[in-house]
C-alpha cells in the first residue's frame, strides 16, 4: 500500500515534537470544571477583550481572548480525547490536560464545542485561545497557527465490517469514509484520490455509513476507532497502523507568549506524571 509520509515531514519541521482532527458558527459553550481555577493573581486588566494579564505562576504577561480565561475550541465527539457527559459537561484526555494547563497559568478553562473545521478556524480567527481535538500538525496548518510540543501519540486505524475483503494494500480500490477536515481525510484523499473518499461531519456518521454499506471502511484515530468497534458488533479493526502521528495544541499564529507559557506548563505536567496519568485514565495499557 502506498503509505502517507506527509506527517513525518510536518513533524520534522517542528523538531519532531508536534501533533490532527467549516461548520456552524454557533458553538455550545460551557465553563469546564475539570482541573481549573480562577486566576490567583492577575494584573488589573481593562474591560477590553484580549487585554494582557499576568499569570499566577509564571508572572508573564499573556493575552487571551477574555481576561482570566483560557478558551479552548474543540469537537467533543472524539472519545476518549473529548466527549460530552450526561449533564452537558465535557470530559476526556484533552479536556483534563487543558484544565491542568489552565490551572498552571492561573486561568479558568472555557470549552467551546463546535464542528472540527470550525474549531480550527476559531483559533486562527482569534475566537479561541487554543484548539484541542486530537489535532495533528500538517504543513497546511503550520501556515495558519502555531503548535505546542506533543502531548500524545495518535494512530490512524481502519475500521471494516467482519468478513470484509478490505486490506491495507487495497484501500485505494475501495470507498473510504472519514471525518471532514481530519488528517485521515487529508491523507486518504491525497493518497487515493477524492473520488475514493467520502467526508462526514463526525466519526459516528462515518461509522454509520459503513454499517449501512455506503462506504467500505472508515479511517479514524485508533482510540475512537476502538470505541466505535466496541459499541457496534460486526465491526473490526484491520491489524496495524495506517499512519502514526503526534497530537499538539494549536495556538494563534502571533500569540507566542501564550505558546511559550503552554509549553512550559506542559513540560512540568509531563515531568511530574500528570499527563501520563490522564492518558492512562482513559486508555488502558495494552
Amino acid at each position: 500500500m502506498k503509505k502517507v509520509f506527509a506527517i513525518s515531514l510536518a513533524v520534522l519541521m517542528v523538531m519532531g515534537m508536534f501533533a490532527g482532527c467549516s461548520g456552524s458558527e454557533t458553538a455550545e459553550t460551557t465553563e469546564a470544571s475539570v482541573g481549573t481555577t480562577a486566576a490567583a493573581e492577575t494584573t488589573e486588566a481593562s474591560e477590553t477583550t484580549g487585554a494582557p494579564e499576568t499569570t499566577a505562576e509564571s508572572g508573564a504577561a499573556l493575552t487571551t481572548v477574555e481576561p482570566g480565561k483560557l478558551i479552548m475550541s474543540t469537537n467533543a465527539a472524539f472519545p476518549p480525547y473529548e466527549m460530552t457527559t450526561d449533564d452537558g459537561g465535557f470530559e476526556g484526555i484533552d479536556v483534563e490536560i487543558a484544565g491542568a494547563i489552565a490551572e498552571k497559568l492561573g486561568l479558568e478553562l472555557q470549552i467551546d464545542d463546535m464542528d472540527f473545521d470550525a474549531a480550527l478556524l476559531a483559533v486562527q480567527n482569534g475566537k479561541s485561545d487554543i484548539v484541542m481535538a486530537g489535532v495533528s500538525v500538517t504543513e497546511e496548518r503550520l501556515l495558519v497557527m502555531n503548535f505546542s510540543d506533543s502531548y500524545a501519540t495518535g494512530i490512524q486505524s481502519v475500521i471494516v465490517k467482519e468478513g470484509s475483503d478490505v486490506t491495507m494494500d487495497n484501500l485505494g480500490e475501495k470507498m473510504i469514509g472519514t471525518q471532514r477536515g481530519t488528517t485521515g481525510y487529508i491523507y486518504a484523499s491525497g493518497d487515493y484520490g477524492e473520488d475514493h473518499v467520502t467526508a462526514y461531519d463526525n466519526g459516528a456518521s462515518a461509522v454509520q455509513a459503513l454499517m449501512n454499506g455506503q462506504v467500505d471502511c472508515v479511517i479514524i484515530d485508533n482510540a475512537p476507532a476502538q470505541e466505535f468497534v466496541s459499541a457496534n458488533p460486526g465491526l473490526v479493526l484491520l491489524d496495524g497502523a495506517w499512519v502514526e502521528e503526534s497530537y499538539a495544541i494549536g495556538v494563534g499564529k502571533d500569540n507566542t507568549a501564550l505558546l511559550d507559557a503552554i509549553n512550559t506548563a506542559l513540560a512540568e505536567l509531563t515531568a511530574d506524571g500528570t499527563v501520563q496519568a490522564i492518558i492512562d485514565k482513559y486508555i488502558s495499557a495494552e
